[in-house]
């Protein structure tokens, strides 16, 4: 595939071919798994909300946010350090040392989220300030509730990146976005007819995270013995200084990157409401599931350019970062159109006091689409070895955030939160842009991005924006939009599949179906 998109397989060899259809191949199943995890995210989201009312679904959400956020602190970057080194020690050594990698890794995240969980269970003032509007009684038992499950929770995520550095994303996908998202809601739907409950509800959501623990522990061991890697190249020792000078900016750097998702229900939560807190939280699920296709292209995409950089193969890299940027573009982009048309029909899924965040969702998404026009600048900083910058970035954004949030959530609730989170996405991404394009060397802008862009918000637009003006923000206005915006948009994929790298998704379920 040449830079302007169109097919040159003369020039395009079969390493760079291989990635391509590597990626295709895990963005397909990231695709499905994110696909699964934001619907039965939503439908958790309006299970707590309709049994709990938005005060005690602030109150869940909040104790999720800081499960979340401890969590991914918790591991301390090993699951981003797995996914490049055990992708490079596949590709250049045959996989000689991801057990000595595995130990690195995994006995520091069990070490320091047992220490926090314990910390948890003994400061219930952290608790109740995080938690105003329970009875401290509450507060401080939801809180240690959550504390039990972290050590399992951070080395599941440890043990994940692992599988995600042998090329295959299955488990990865299997765990955090299917199975535990099907079992809570699962769980919860009795729950909730039953025995409806803030600590009840709570449970039911970390209940799973002892089934994902299993699966990950089995999935290492399965790849470790099955696909061992072929060696390619000398053998490359890696340290456990090496491991953890990449790492451990990226601990840091994944704390601000989980913090933005969920800093803003926190200072909701305790600068505004509870009431307003659950209505953020549905935002935010609202704008996570318009981005799905990105997060599932960035799970496969990952080992797959570290391994190209390994390998010294930069061109296919550039190549295979330039395509999946298109892919992301042209299905994310139309979604984010309708979400700005539509955004109180879309909430009022939830419920009628939800459709009071509809400015909160309109200002995400035109921050989304900043986020999904740049593709996965960050992924490729993280697996060039640029964890140091990338930190830099998160850093900044996140103070951007926090600052502003400061500021607007007193005064705007969980519109002020949505404006802070939306600038430190736009400050993250174009900074981030900017330097992936300096090193090394990558650039996402081509014919074939200019066409992705112009099909997918372009014309959608174009259609979406009567529809809206004509019915307004109702059910109606949503429906007609959507049949003729996605009758247009199927009838310019198949006119332009070419350029569009809409042939190689195609292909790899074709080769899977033969």
């Amino acid at each position: 595939m040449s830079a302007s998109g169109t097919a040159v397989p003369a020039t395009v060899g079969p390493t760079a071919r291989c990635g391509v259809a590597a990626t295709a191949r895990g963005g397909w199943w990231g695709f499905l798994g994110a696909t699964v995890n934001a619907v039965f995210g939503y439908a958790l989201v309006a299970l707590v909300t309709r049994a709990l009312g938005a005060y005690g679904a602030g109150a869940v959400f909040t104790g999720v946010a800081v499960f979340t956020i401890l969590s991914n602190a918790c591991k301390l970057g090993a699951d981003t350090g797995l996914v490049r080194f055990v992708s490079r020690d596949v590709a250049t050594g045959g996989g000689r040392q991801v057990g000595a990698l595995l130990r690195t890794a995994v006995v520091p995240g069990a070490v320091v989220s047992t220490g926090a969980a314990a910390l948890l269970f003994l400061s219930p003032s952290t608790a109740t300030s995080l938690l105003p509007n329970l009875t401290p009684q509450d507060a401080v038992t939801l809180v240690r509730l959550f504390a039990l499950f972290l050590p399992l929770a951070t080395v599941t995520l440890i043990l994940l990146g692992a599988t995600q550095g042998y090329g295959t994303v299955i488990a990865l996908v299997g765990v955090e976005q299917i199975g535990k998202p099907v079992l809570r809601v699962l769980i919860a739907v009795p729950v909730a007819l039953l025995a409806p409950g803030v600590l009840s509800l709570a449970a039911a959501w970390l209940v799973p995270a002892l089934g994902g623990a299993l699966v990950a522990w089995y999935a290492v061991r399965r790849c470790r013995r099955t696909r061992p890697g072929q060696p390619c190249g000398p053998d490359t020792a890696v340290t456990r200084h090496g491991f953890w000078a990449f790492a451990a900016p990226r601990a840091i750097s994944s704390v601000f990157d989980i913090s933005a998702v969920w800093v803003g229900v926190i200072l909701v939560s305790s600068l505004a409401t509870s009431e307003e807190a659950g209505i953020y939280t549905a935002v935010g699920r609202v704008v996570v599931a318009a981005t799905l296709l990105q997060l599932a292209i960035r799970l496969a995409v990952a080992p797959e350019i570290s391994r190209l950089l390994a390998m010294e193969q930069h061109q296919s890299a550039r190549d295979l970062h330039r395509i999946s940027t298109r892919w992301i573009v042209l299905f994310s982009w139309p979604l984010l159109v309708f979400l700005v048309s539509f955004p109180g029909t879309v909430l009022s899924l939830f419920g009628p006091e939800f459709v009071a965040g509809s400015d909160a969702l309109v200002v995400l998404c035109v921050a989304a689409a900043v986020n999904v026009g740049v593709g996965n600048a960050q992924t490729v900083l993280l697996m060039a070895g640029k964890s140091s910058w990338h930190l830099a970035v998160t850093g900044a954004a996140f103070a951007v955030q926090l600052g502003v949030g400061l500021l607007a959530v007193p005064r705007w609730g969980a519109l002020g939160a949505a404006v802070s989170w939306g600038a430190a996405i736009v400050v993250e991404n174009v900074v981030s842009a900017a330097l992936v394009r300096r090193h090394p060397g990558f650039c996402v802008v081509d014919g074939g991005y200019l066409l992705a862009a112009g099909a997918g918000l372009l014309l959608t637009a174009a259609v979406v924006l009567p529809a809206r003006l004509l019915a307004g923000d109702t059910t109606v206005g949503l429906a007609v939009a959507m049949t003729t915006g996605f009758s247009l948009f199927g009838i310019s994929l198949w006119r332009f599949r070419t350029p569009l790298g809409v042939r190689e998704l195609v292909g790899v379920l074709r080769e899977r179906a033969t």
